[in-house]
């Protein structure tokens, strides 16, 4: 019979860390947010303890700075000292947020199930389970909060480094793949996604002969080759932190058997979900409408979330005579309030008015002469914008964003400075 391990892949816990760029909080969702990180990582606990996996791998950034507080120890310590009365071992390295040298060794020692991996070097650890070895397991911490950009933290994490360095620490004989058949390694990198963090070309992971590279410091879920057999797996953060890490937040469980793919199962473990949406009201005949449209796409947005509470920044968009009431603030903020006021599970933190006003740019009539021949000029000038687009393009890959954006963007930008001008035409023959 093939045999086959189950473990839990968690990474970027970041305790103690800020919930940036919000506003206007209300006491209770700010007690929701001061809660959310810790609440996650209870579910991370609770899944590994219910899923009976046989270890946990938390590949870094459990802090989220060099000088954590007492009270976020207290909290991942309590985690793993539920994972050791459950008989479930714990392998983790630590991160360029927590590196090892700033850990806190007087506020607790790690519990006898806990191994992290040494930083000046790589250290290894074999999982046995029923006394029958299953799984070499090799890592690396990071030492300070910055990695040598001549060493590579992977570098002696290989197949056979684990095999001999283990003989030695454990006096065994038996640790071949024949024998041994699984090997994890790691490590928190930022692979070639990015190359200012411990840096990592993912063919030469893929060459050390490790069945599975647990890694962490992308904060988004990715897989190389691919999802259906990966070899190297980041789960993302568990809890998103700001309006930048939108959608589900969680970490992955994953099965490695003899013979066959490597299987990853996502677990979401956020308690509030992030969002951007965009809300096309060009059929809404009231601001009441409006408030409608939102609400239906907050809960469509809601239902397809993987967790009870959202924060959402709403984007009004399309053709409607409502554009001038919905370019007045002091109407959007009533909105804003209405809609995080009405629904407990909802808080709208901006709405932002993108919609356009209906324009009839082929009347000659006294008053629209100006602004039917600047449509046109504008229009004329869209059309030769290379040069615009290649500064765009240089400055996209610059910020490794990707070129391709630039078509849209500049587009976008073409859009929004036309109606721009019109609208300032408007309000200036309506004084």
């Amino acid at each position: 019979m093939a045999r086959s391990i189950t473990f839990l892949h968690t990474a970027d816990l970041h305790f103690g860390a800020p919930f940036r760029g919000i506003r206007n909080l209300s006491e209770t969702w700010s007690d929701r947010l001061l809660e959310a990180i810790g609440s996650a990582y209870d579910t991370v606990i609770d899944t590994a303890i219910k899923r009976e996996v046989d270890f946990v791998v938390i590949a870094g950034d459990v802090f989220d700075t060099a000088r954590a507080s007492y009270r976020d120890y207290r909290r991942f310590f309590d985690g793993l000292h539920r994972l050791d009365r459950a008989g479930i071992p714990v392998y983790l390295c630590t991160g360029n947020h927590d590196p090892y040298t700033s850990w806190q060794a007087d506020f607790e020692r790690l519990p006898r199930n806990a191994v992290m991996f040494e930083a000046a070097h790589p250290s290894f650890a074999l999982y046995e389970r029923d006394g029958e070895a299953l799984c070499l397991l090799g890592g690396r911490s990071y030492f300070n909060q910055t990695w040598p950009r001549d060493q590579r933290i992977s570098e002696g994490i290989d197949r056979a480094n684990l095999e001999r360095n283990l003989e030695r620490q454990t006096g065994r004989s038996d640790l071949s793949r024949a024998q041994v058949p699984f090997s994890v390694g790691v490590v928190h990198t930022g692979l070639t996604l990015d190359p200012l963090k411990a840096p990592e070309n993912p063919l030469d992971l893929m060459a050390c002969g490790i069945d599975y590279w647990a890694c962490g410091h992308i904060h988004s879920r990715y897989a190389y080759p691919s999802w259906y057999d990966p070899s190297i797996v980041f789960p993302g953060c568990i809890q998103g932190r700001d309006a930048n890490e939108t959608g589900s937040r969680g970490c992955v469980l994953v099965t490695l058997t003899e013979g066959a793919h490597n299987r990853v199962e996502f677990v979401p473990t956020a308690s509030i979900d992030w969002e951007r949406l965009s809300v096309d009201v060009s059929s809404a005949e009231t601001v009441s409408d409006v408030e409608r449209r939102i609400t239906e796409a907050l809960f469509r947005a809601n239902g397809r979330a993987q967790c009870s509470r959202m924060i959402a920044r709403v984007e009004l968009t399309g053709t409607t005579d409502l554009h001038g009431l919905l370019c007045q603030e002091d109407i959007l903020e009533d909105l804003r309030l209405r809609l995080s006021d009405t629904y407990d599970e909802f808080f709208v933190d901006a709405l932002s008015n993108r919609t356009r006003k209906p324009r009839d740019l082929e009347r000659s009539g006294g008053e629209a002469l100006f602004a039917t021949e600047f449509a046109r000029a504008a229009a004329r000038r869209r059309e030769d914008l290379p040069s615009l687009r290649a500064e765009i393009e240089e400055e996209l890959v610059a910020r490794r964003l990707g070129p391709s954006a630039a078509k849209a963007l500049t587009d976008e930008l073409c859009d929004e400075s036309m109606n721009l001008v019109l609208d300032l035409l408007d309000r200036g023959s309506q004084r």
